[in-house]
């Protein structure tokens, strides 16, 4: 058991650190630094492919807002008994600072604010999605590390050398248990488990290279580079998923609601590699007196 423990990976001590009254979460910070990996590299990737320089951040400025309540909306809606079951918290919904954001609800509705920015800025969807999609599945990976800030997202009981220790935390001024904004004050641990969380950042960097490499070597476009990352990212977490022990949403039986969508999507998305044209459209963004959102109020 000794040499189990000395092997395996520590989790932080804490996920939270204040700033006099200011609480800097580690969470929050992951996923501010995955945006901004995402939009850096897509911006380099929409130029290349004929957009003018800024207009990433453009579209981002409707994407992300619209990502974020998404990516909260769907998982309060695939863990609701959390929030409004029994002994459940409400108000916890709105506590985004604490984790909990679903991927697919956040494409989704992201995807909507996506529309909106490309219409204003002349650039259409499909283009926008081929040059963003490996920098969103990074930001997923750097997203992760924020899960094992947070103690959250792992498996089951493991005695593997790269088995995760979890610690029990606790708010040090009352001692009570307090697994999100405690500290360690022991640090035994009390599981060694499987770090799912650190399998899908592995995975989805293994699906970022995917991508580089089929757009290139295929000149991908009309939204199939995105059609790759989604089934190189739902393939993953399907196993993934699977090796999970959080509580989750059970459907058709007993299997976890994210396992049921990650196949769905991943037949949806090799369906469309399948039928989208080939080759990669002409495109060169319109000066901005020339957009379609200029010419219509005009």
């Amino acid at each position: 058991m000794l040499t189990t423990v000395l092997a395996s990976i520590p989790s932080p001590d804490r996920g939270v650190w204040h700033l006099g009254p200011i609480p800097i979460r580690a969470y929050a910070l992951c996923i501010i630094a995955g945006i901004a990996v995402a939009l850096w590299w897509g911006e380099r990737r929409l130029v290349a492919r004929g957009g003018r320089p800024g207009t990433v951040l453009d579209v981002a400025v409707w994407a992300v807002p619209f990502g974020l309540l998404g990516g909260r909306l769907y998982h309060v809606a695939t863990d609701w008994h959390v929030y409004f079951g029994p002994g459940g918290d409400p108000w916890g919904a709105l506590a985004i600072w604490n984790g909990g954001l679903g991927i697919w609800g956040a494409v989704a509705l992201g995807g909507v604010g996506a529309w909106i920015g490309c219409r204003r800025y002349g650039v259409p969807l499909p283009v926008f999605a081929d040059a963003v999609a490996p920098g969103i599945v990074v930001a997923q990976a750097i997203g992760r590390l924020g899960n094992w800030f947070n103690q959250e997202l792992y498996g089951g009981p493991t005695t593997l050398p790269w088995g995760l220790e979890i610690y029990r935390r606790v708010d040090p001024g009352t001692g009570l248990e307090d697994p999100i904004g405690g500290v360690v004050l022991d640090p035994t641990p009390i599981a060694i488990v499987h770090p799912t969380f650190l399998y899908e950042l592995l995975w989805n960097l293994v699906v970022a290279a995917l991508v580089v490499y089929a757009d290139r070597r295929f000149r991908l476009g009309h939204g199939r580079a995105f059609a790759v990352y989604v089934a190189g990212y739902t393939f993953g977490r399907f196993f993934i998923e699977l090796m999970r022990t959080d509580p989750a949403t059970r459907v058709l039986g007993d299997l976890r609601i994210n396992v049921v969508v990650s196949a769905v999507l991943f037949a949806g998305a090799i369906a469309y590699l399948v039928l989208a044209p080939k080759g990669r459209e002409e495109f060169s963004q319109p000066d901005p007196e020339e957009s379609p959102a200029t010419k219509e109020g005009a």
